[in-house]
């Protein structure tokens, strides 16, 4: 039961990030494990220090792409918003069906939690998604990839960040050579 639950988990190690294989043609990208793990680093750190529910974020950094080990990594032109979401929430009730109670119903709460964007939690972590995203970018570009194939990156980082130190580490990332 709970085994099955980890064998899908890691799953994610292989996922490819979408984005960047549509954008930059690359055939070894991050995985989306490597992202959920960037993204818990960040997170883990300006939670500690803003003082923010560290466990609750990081539980739903964690769990935020879960349901890509079943269904893959879509970009936003790929799928509607909406089919997205019941191919996400679909996947996600099939991951967690196994678990014990206490936490599955603990982790779907998470799950919702994140998907309606509801919680200040939640709103941190739609924006640690973006931080991250804009931080891998800055990545490839230092590899050489193209500052223009990466400007959509950029920009939707940009507009979908409002937290004030969210936004100065966004600046940091843009104007780091």
């Amino acid at each position: 039961m709970i085994w099955d639950f980890f064998k899908i988990a890691a799953n994610l190690k292989k996922i490819s990030r979408q984005g960047w294989v549509d954008k930059l043609s690359l055939n070894h990208p991050e995985s989306v494990a490597d992202h959920s793990y960037s993204m818990a680093i960040i997170s883990m750190v300006i939670s500690d220090m803003r003082k923010y529910d560290s466990e609750k974020i990081l539980k739903m950094v964690l769990l935020h792409d879960l349901a890509e080990a079943k269904i893959g990594d879509f970009t936003p032109n790929q799928l509607s918003k909406e089919k997205k979401k019941l191919l996400e929430n679909n996947a996600f009730s099939e991951i967690i069906d196994n678990l014990p109670s206490n936490i599955k119903s603990q982790y779907l709460e998470l799950w919702q939690d994140y998907q309606e964007n509801i919680s200040a939690e939640s709103k941190f972590v739609h924006q640690v998604d973006k931080l991250e995203m804009a931080l891998q970018a800055k990545l490839y570009q230092r590899e050489g990839y193209s500052k223009n194939k990466l400007k959509s990156f950029f920009e939707s980082a940009k507009k979908g960040i409002d937290d004030p130190k969210l936004k100065e580490l966004f600046t940091k990332i843009i104007n780091d050579n």
